[in-house]
């Protein structure tokens, strides 16, 4: 299973993208960045992070895409621009047919570090542990969409688009879910 994982951010989108492997192990695929100028008219860098991430959507098939789930922040421009990048992906994966899923920074920070409360270094140290990188992934939003595709394999989907019935969960995890069942009664 693969996922693409997605830290909305109007200047900075960070895009990682995992694969699922036996034994609750994941497998980086790539990680980058889409930028857009801050002196840009919104609307043009809306189009720029689009492109970006369709192009990534094209060139990796992902299974599921898991995004930040927008929360309030005391920065309404910081919030309006996250939200509009969020609605940019989910679009761009609702048009190819890709399940989205939206995951809050608690449940993120939970699922790779065992705390809804960890900082930003800690969760970008556990993804570099997780993934068995040799390097730490940068900016931090490369690293916190890796830690949302990690999410989303490792957690039970929470109100996702495109979620289906069964617990919440997309066929991407209810897919996860069997192949660690399956993998459980064979080693019997």
């Amino acid at each position: 299973m693969r996922v693409l994982g997605v830290d909305p951010g109007l200047t900075r989108c960070g895009l990682g993208v995992v694969d699922a492997m036996p034994g609750r192990r994941v497998r980086l695929v790539e990680v980058g960045v889409a930028r857009s100028d801050a002196g840009e008219d919104p609307a043009r860098r809306l189009v720029a992070i689009e492109a970006e991430v369709e192009a990534w959507l094209d060139r990796h098939g992902p299974d599921a895409v898991a995004v930040e789930r927008v929360f309030a922040q005391h920065n309404v421009r910081t919030v309006m621009g996250t939200a509009q990048v969020s609605g940019v992906v989910m679009a761009a994966a609702a048009r190819r047919g890709v399940p989205v899923a939206l995951h809050t920074p608690s449940e993120v920070k939970a699922a790779v570090t065992g705390s809804g409360r960890a900082d930003k270094a800690q969760v970008t140290s556990m993804v570099t542990r997780i993934l068995e990188l040799d390097a730490r992934p940068t900016p931090a939003d490369a690293a916190d969409a890796l830690a949302l595709a990690i999410c989303h394999l490792w957690r039970p989907a929470g109100g996702g688009v495109g979620a289906q019935r069964g617990g919440g969960r997309t066929a991407a995890q209810h897919a996860w879910a069997a192949a660690e069942a399956a993998a459980r009664r064979s080693a019997r």
